[in-house]
């Protein structure tokens, strides 16, 4: 038997679409993590950005850091899934590990920082803050997390 699911164009949606984000938990050695202050708002998160189509999730995680920090990293694993649920956005994190390159700005960050947990949940809302803490902990399963885009829910 074969089965074709499809969402047809010319007929109303009947399924809420949703936009897939990435973002980076860059851990390094000394227990610090890169985070990025936005130039758009002037928030503390962890680099990260939409992901695009053609991409790969890992890949994707790559470009966002490197485009927003300079630093290259290796992905190791998902750490976290995040969704917003007033605009529709499912964030994957994923903890990395820095390999090379030097901090610098871009034209969506205006800081560029190594934070240690306590400055992360100083600086950070609560809906970042918890993506790089959960990607701080041992266990190897990812946390699957709500918010409303300033709250856990």
């Amino acid at each position: 038997m074969l089965l074709h699911m499809s969402n047809s164009a010319g007929k109303s949606q009947s399924t809420p679409l949703h936009s897939v984000s990435v973002a980076g938990a860059v851990v390094r050695e000394d227990g610090r993590v890169l985070a990025i202050r936005r130039a758009d708002n002037g928030t503390w998160e962890p680099p990260g950005g939409v992901l695009e189509l053609a991409e790969s999730v890992e890949d994707g995680v790559r470009r966002e850091v490197y485009e927003e920090t300079g630093i290259k990293v290796g992905v190791e694993r998902l750490t976290g899934v995040y969704k917003n649920v007033n605009r529709g956005i499912v964030a994957l994190v994923f903890r990395c590990r820095p390999e090379s390159g030097t901090e610098r700005l871009s034209n969506e960050t205006v800081e560029v920082g190594w934070l240690t947990p306590a400055e992360v949940s100083d600086r950070m809302a609560e809906v970042y803050a918890v993506r790089l803490l959960d990607a701080l902990r041992d266990d190897m399963a990812p946390s699957i997390r709500t918010h409303d885009g300033r709250h856990l829910l």
